[in-house]
């Protein structure tokens, strides 16, 4: 009995799989409708009601915190804005004002990065509204070998790095790490 033609429809069937559509990692699923969390790398606009001197925009830094006047560092790293305005009505609660009004918005989101066949590896600043086909369109497309149809994102999930494979329809979040792989033909 030959094997010629097990061989040519097992390469058939591995050519096929080649091309078939690439479904979200099971990770990732969940993910995108979680409220944002704050990290370093973002910028954040402080306004304390009524105090003009406490009010300002704020780097997060490396340690995830940010330094206030008066109430010194705040822990960042991890938590949503409204959890955010919470920490520090209650630290401002504690000896500072009598009954602050905190409100916390994102100045500036961290950036996000794009590697591999894209025109224009690098760094980007982050827009809101953002799919792995608009973060490489603004990374200057995909080269000629560049797979168009999923991509590997990296992206920071309850304090571990996790990496999985997206359609290009997937929507980016701030610090995510795109890499867009070669394709074989």
């Amino acid at each position: 009995m030959s094997r010629h033609p097990v061989c040519l429809v097992l390469a058939a069937v591995l050519a096929m799989a080649g091309c078939a559509p690439r479904m979200v990692a099971p990770e990732f699923a969940v993910e995108t409708a979680a409220p944002y969390q704050l990290a370093s790398g973002d910028r954040l606009r402080v306004i304390v009601f009524g105090q003009d001197n406490l009010s300002n925009v704020y780097a997060v830094d490396g340690s995830g915190r940010i330094s206030m006047p008066l109430i010194g560092a705040v822990e960042v790293q991890g938590r949503t804005t409204q959890q955010l305005e919470r920490a520090i009505e209650a630290k401002l609660r504690g000896g500072y004002l009598r009954e602050p009004k905190v409100s916390v918005e994102v100045d500036a989101y961290r950036p996000f990065f794009v590697l591999g066949e894209v025109t224009n590896s690098g760094q980007f600043p982050f827009v809101n509204g953002m799919t792995v086909q608009t973060a490489v369109a603004i990374a200057g497309g995909f080269t000629p070998r560049g797979q168009r149809n999923y991509a590997e994102v990296t992206r920071l999930m309850d304090g571990q790095l996790v990496t999985g494979t997206v359609p290009v329809t997937y929507p980016v979040r701030p610090g995510d790490t795109i890499v867009i792989k070669e394709r074989w033909f």
